[in-house]
């Protein structure tokens, strides 16, 4: 292992022993001093949610600009110190500290036995939300993981989101897939982060005017398996509970090949995710390139 690496993964560590044992108060000034300091070095990753976000509120000046990153650092920092702390926290706080709309398009699926995808964009604290289902509605879950380095940090992961009730599966390996397909055949549930997909496989969408890729698996499993595919976003207010909703199915076309079925699915849950996120864009923790503009500069401004 690199030094880097070994650093990294000290410094998750230690996010995960110390910030969770800080009263809760403490934890929010210290995420909210950390976003500030990093917001005020203007590293790359604050210059690309700026970018990110020019596409999101589009025609909005450098000032605002500005504005929605400061608030959008502020935001991930807060879902960083809730993960760290969320291992500590007892039910009665899961429970209380997410509040979500719709939830019955949900539960009416799980309970006529048909299997459930919950897909979602990087929204807000999705780990508080898989924690709320697994100890609100007792219903556990299975997700994937892409595999980090260094494999120490992986394996961090993995146990967190255990503890938290999940069955994880690695994205690498082509396994994942076959398992997933599984759960849901035996009436299970499948929730997975679907915004972001650099690979070979993922499917063109129009995102906010400009082309990105999403990944097929949500779609494909639904396709596979009868599975209800359910978007979900999610957004904080200004009180310790996070907010979300559940939306309607995305139904599987009646005709077309499955890569046409496909891309119409995989299209729906990119606009009900733009939904989401242009009402709520300082919640959208985006701090890589996504849009293949921005990927490739051949075809279009960096």
């Amino acid at each position: 292992m690199s030094a880097a690496d070994r650093l990294t993964d000290t410094l998750y560590g230690l996010g995960w022993s110390t910030v969770k044992k800080l009263p809760e108060p403490v934890a929010v000034r210290l995420g909210r001093t950390i976003a500030d300091l990093a917001w005020k070095q203007r590293g790359k990753g604050v210059q690309r949610l700026e970018a990110n976000y020019a596409r999101v509120v589009p025609g909005a000046t450098a000032e605002r600009l500005a504005e929605l990153s400061r608030a959008g650092m502020r935001s991930y920092l807060r879902y960083w110190m809730e993960s760290f702390r969320l291992p500590a926290w007892s039910a009665e706080r899961v429970r209380t500290g997410f509040d979500p709309k719709d939830v019955h398009h949900l539960t009416d699926g799980l309970a006529a036995g048909r299997g459930v995808i919950l897909a979602l964009p990087h929204l807000a604290n999705w780990d508080l939300a898989g924690a709320w289902v697994t100890t609100e509605l007792r219903t556990p879950f299975t997700t994937v993981a892409e595999r980090l380095k260094p494999e120490t940090l992986y394996d961090r992961f993995v146990a967190y989101r255990e503890g938290l009730g999940m069955e994880v599966l690695p994205h690498s390996g082509g396994s994942a897939f076959g398992t997933l397909a599984r759960r849901l055949r035996d009436g299970g549930l499948v929730c997975l982060v679907a915004d972001r997909d650099l690979s070979a496989s993922g499917v063109e969408v129009d995102f906010f005017g400009e082309t990105a890729r999403m990944p097929a698996g949500p779609a494909l499993l639904a396709q596979h398996t009868g599975a209800l595919l359910l978007p979900v976003t999610l957004w904080y207010d200004d009180s310790p509970v996070m907010r979300g909703r559940v939306h309607p199915a995305i139904e599987v076309p009646g005709s077309g090949t499955r890569a046409e079925k496909t891309s119409v699915m995989t299209q729906a849950l990119a606009d009900a995710f733009a939904t989401g996120i242009a009402d709520h864009p300082e919640d959208w923790h985006m701090l890589q390139r996504l849009w293949l503009a921005d990927l490739d500069p051949a075809k279009g401004p960096a």
